[in-house]
């Protein structure tokens, strides 16, 4: 089985995949993208984040991590080969994330970026939805932080119990969701 985290970039999967290996899940990531301002707890991504090229080529090497969580942001699940996949999709309110990419990277053009991340989202969903050989389920950032044990219960169960939800929920730290929008 292949386990993926995904999203659009800056939507949690970070977070994701520290929950995750905090409660116990085997968690693939290695030392290349060091741990910032951004990401203080770290990135928990391979090859710094770069295995979309990997999935295009048809050369990412599913077989060594098999059982193993894998972060691959949204735009890389239209490279999935066929295979057995569990997804977890981070979801995240686009300002939100454009907030984030803005104080990482400087100014965006928002008015021209949120549609192509709102079609993006769309698109991966679908993706999931009509794949044969996938299984997600969408999580909520904001909820993560509002309810960490609750919403790490619901994953729990996705994955057949595999996670001590307990330690898991230590993972979020509620002082780094730093870009909120406000509901209205």
């Amino acid at each position: 089985m292949n386990y993926i985290v995904s999203g659009i970039e800056r939507s949690g999967t970070s977070m994701m995949m520290q929950v995750l290996y905090m409660g116990g899940a085997k968690v693939a990531f290695d030392k290349s993208r060091a741990p910032d301002y951004h990401n203080p707890k770290g990135y928990y991504e391979l090859e710094g984040g770069k295995i979309i090229n990997r999935l295009m080529e048809g050369t990412f090497p599913f077989e060594k991590y098999d059982g193993m969580f894998v972060k691959i942001t949204a735009y890389g699940l239209k490279f999935l080969p066929p295979g057995r996949y569990k997804i977890i999709y981070m979801m995240r309110d686009i300002d939100e994330i454009m907030d984030s990419m803005e104080k990482m990277s400087g100014p965006i053009d928002r008015e021209k970026e949120k549609p192509v991340f709102e079609k993006l989202n769309a698109f991966s969903l679908k993706l999931m939805e009509e794949r044969d050989d996938i299984d997600y389920i969408k999580i909520n950032y904001r909820d993560v932080i509002k309810d960490p044990v609750g919403e790490i219960k619901k994953i729990n169960d996705f994955l057949g119990g595999m996670l001590n939800v307990e330690e898991a929920a230590q993972a979020v730290d509620p002082t780094l969701y730093r870009n909120i929008k406000k509901k209205e």
